[in-house]
């Protein structure tokens, strides 16, 4: 859901702890369906300044105030349902009292009231930031004229902000309103399955971490036959029934929230709860829907005029000033001088690297990242290791001959079966793409939502689909099936899951294939002088870990290469994170072997891995070494190296190598490129969101502070003796 509509949701949120409200005597009076009908406060902005001055903002709607504005009531039903969403979070995380509390939560029902109505009339006098999309006064007559007189004041209210929605935007806010309402009800649902489900599941606490962005439905999305499910309707849309649902279980969950509802005085006796979205209380919650589309609707104005006047006379070059600002302040404190404290603040800001936090000049070409995929020993082989004597009656403990012989015993397994056996089964019968390493027994996939319905596409029945439903993860390729067997029950449920075991050679073999299945020119080749099967040669054998006395960190290396394309061409970091290019293929590819096999969690969803620094480093020698000489030759490069812990698979993500003077670069790791300002992934659409973040939407916040600083209080009354008993809870 967009994190922008989540007006409802927290509304509803505070329905599911509503159940106890009934029984809560300092929340209950004897009539407290009329109790919670009382005014809190009212909010009227058009009896401002604004409006009745001459030279008021708004001064030309002065005879149109009322109908264009009027008065909105905030009841202390409303009050109540804002506490139960985040009234113990305001008194146990922010020491309020209660009466803090409630009067703070009082302060920003009043403010959201005013910034609505202030929405209204700027976008009426302005326009709308939606090209071609009209207002006027006669047209918002005719829109909220044509109610039914017998409308209730929230279907009234809806129309009334509906005149400045769009279709899509209407059918939008009506989706996401659907989506929080099944959310609720699905809450509710899951508890009753969880009572009732015979399976055995693994345990939430010990499913394998998944990609972030998996199963995230995209924030544009909306579908126009998607339905709220009650147990008995047969068309839902996209609305997907959770594992183990059953109309027994559905009905049982929605008469729970409806008993909420009926708790918390949400809907009125008599009102068909068999046809929610009849009900008023479906359409107040389509009002704060509504609301919070103007606001956004506001903001994207706001937004527009902001940039408007950042670029004046200059046009679109106001975001490269920025940009050039941005590199030679950070070539003046990283580059030249050589000291430990340059270094440590160079090292700070690049191990805090982000799409919003971006590092240009290094304090020395040789640092980047790496991805480390590692394949353990396991406990007996630990145990072994640690009985071995010492290599040569080393003084330092070193074992490093023992534990040669002993990785060639080390087997990598794939680590995604509990994404078949937790509570959600997040796997799928892949399709032609799938790679399955030559075994046509493996044909499972996981995570389908992100795949199969990431793409812009209609459902074929009708639906209404503004974009495509998901959003596909990121910087993961997606196509790497299972490498296991799967065996399922009589009712096609998971019965059993057996990964396969594999060793170094094998694990290697899959990378290589994996990656050369995925674009043309992105196959491993040889690289930097290293031959890999003198590397190889006796490997297993090998006691020559000395020379000269001293450790010789190159004999730790089992095989080096790199990506053929960068080998023989320039890793671009401007297109890293542009999904398509080979830049992010190979880093895709990489990064989802290492959801599979990677037993070095703390990697996982990391941004580019692990920073490495050209100096001494808190990491294992042998990975230490390893990785430096990844990063010295360049993005898409890996190293094979053993340590302690088994086997490491370090593959360089990003290095300043890469745009070094010496390699023919300018010195500069990112460049800013107005065209490319709105391609998603690129750095030029990462560096101006960031630039729209920190510029636009503090003038944005600015114009709203101002604004709720002049109307909020000025036209709002607020009624204590109406809520006061809530005070001394």
């Amino acid at each position: 859901m967009n994190a922008k509509k989540k007006t409802a949701a927290f509304a509803l949120a505070a329905v599911l702890a509503c159940g106890a409200l009934a029984g809560c005597d300092a929340l209950t009076v004897h009539n407290l369906t009329e109790d919670y009908g009382r005014t809190v406060a009212t909010v009227n902005i058009g009896t401002g300044a604004a409006f009745q001055d001459e030279k008021g903002e708004f001064a030309e709607y002065k005879d149109d105030a009322e109908e264009l504005i009027g008065t909105s009531e905030i009841t202390k039903r409303e009050l109540v349902m804002s506490f139960l969403s985040n009234g113990s979070t305001l008194v146990q995380s922010y020491g309020m009292s209660v009466e803090q509390a409630f009067d703070y939560l009082l302060d920003n029902l009043i403010q959201q009231q005013a910034y609505v109505q202030y929405a209204k009339a700027y976008l009426l006098k302005h326009g709308s930031p939606n090209e071609g999309e009209t207002y006027s006064i006669t047209g918002y007559k005719t829109a909220v004229g044509g109610v039914d007189a017998n409308a209730t004041k929230a279907q009234k209210d809806a129309a009334s902000l509906a005149y400045f929605l769009t279709d899509e935007e209407e059918a939008k806010a009506k989706y996401d309103l659907r989506v929080a309402i099944n959310s609720a009800i699905d809450s509710q649902e899951e508890g009753l399955i969880k009572a009732t489900d015979e399976h055995d599941h693994t345990a939430d606490s010990d499913v394998r971490t998944t990609p972030t962005g998996a199963n995230t439905v995209s924030e544009d999305f909306y579908d126009t036959k998607y339905a709220i499910y009650t147990g008995k309707e047969t068309s839902l849309g996209t609305y997907e029934k959770l594992d183990g649902s059953t109309v027994a279980t559905r009905k049982a969950a929605y008469n729970l929230f409806i008993s909420n509802l009926y708790s918390s005085e949400q809907l009125k006796k008599g009102e068909d709860t068999t046809k929610i979205e009849t009900t008023d209380y479906f359409a107040r919650q389509l009002v704060s829907q509504y609301q919070a589309a103007i606001i956004e609707k506001l903001g994207d104005k706001f937004e527009q005029e902001a940039i408007a006047n950042l670029a004046g006379e200059e046009g679109d070059s106001w975001a490269k000033d920025l940009y050039d600002e941005a590199v030679a302040n950070q070539q003046a404190a990283f580059t030249g001088e050589k000291s430990e404290s340059i270094k440590s603040s160079f090292e700070e800001a690049f191990n805090a690297i982000s799409d919003s936090s971006f590092v240009f000049a290094p304090y020395d070409y040789d640092y980047g990242y790496v991805l480390n995929i590692l394949l353990p020993f396991s406990t007996l082989q630990t145990e072994e290791l640690n009985s071995f004597t010492n290599d040569f009656g080393d003084a330092k403990g070193a074992k490093y001959a023992a534990r040669a012989r002993l990785l060639e015993k080390v087997k990598g397994t794939d680590q995604r079966g509990t994404w078949f056996t937790g509570h959600e089964n997040y796997s799928y019968k892949g399709g032609a793409d799938a790679f399955t390493g030559g075994d046509a027994t493996r044909e499972y996939l996981f995570f389908e939502n992100s795949f199969t319905k990431s793409k812009d596409d209609t459902d074929g029945e009708g639906n209404v689909i503004k974009t495509a439903q998901y959003e596909k993860i990121k910087n993961y390729l997606g196509n790497y099936t299972y490498n296991g067997t799967v065996e399922l029950d009589d009712d096609g449920d998971v019965e059993k899951v057996e990964p396969n075991r594999i060793d170094i050679d094998g694990f290697l073999t899959e990378m290589k294939k994996y990656m050369e299945s995925a674009g043309t020119d992105l196959e491993f080749v040889s690289v930097g002088g290293y031959d890999n099967a003198k590397l190889q040669d006796g490997y297993f054998e090998r006691e020559n870990f000395y020379k000269d006395g001293k450790v010789d960190y190159e004999q730790f290396i089992y095989e080096v290469g790199k990506v053929k394309k960068f080998a023989k061409g320039k890793f671009n970091p401007d297109e890293m994170f542009v999904a398509g290019t080979p830049e992010n293929t190979a880093f895709s590819v990489i990064n989802e072997l290492s959801f599979a096999y990677n037993t070095d969690t703390a990697g996982l969803n990391s941004y580019l891995g692990y920073m490495i620094s050209p100096y001494q480093t808190s990491y294992m020698k042998e990975f230490e070494y390893a990785a430096q000489l990844a990063v010295r030759l360049g993005a898409g490069s890996y190293v094979v190296v053993p340590t302690d812990y088994g086997w490491h698979i370090i593959y360089c993500t990003f290095s300043f190598a890469d745009v070094s003077t010496e390699n023919g670069g300018d010195g500069v790791a990112f460049h800013f490129d107005q065209s490319k300002t709105t391609q998603e992934g690129t750095f030029s659409y990462l560096f101006f969101e960031q630039l729209k973040s920190n510029v636009v939407d503090a003038e944005i916040s600015s114009r709203r502070s101002d604004i709720l600083a002049e109307y909020a209080e000025a036209c709002s009354e607020k009624f204590v003796y109406a809520y006061k008993d809530l005070l001394s809870l």
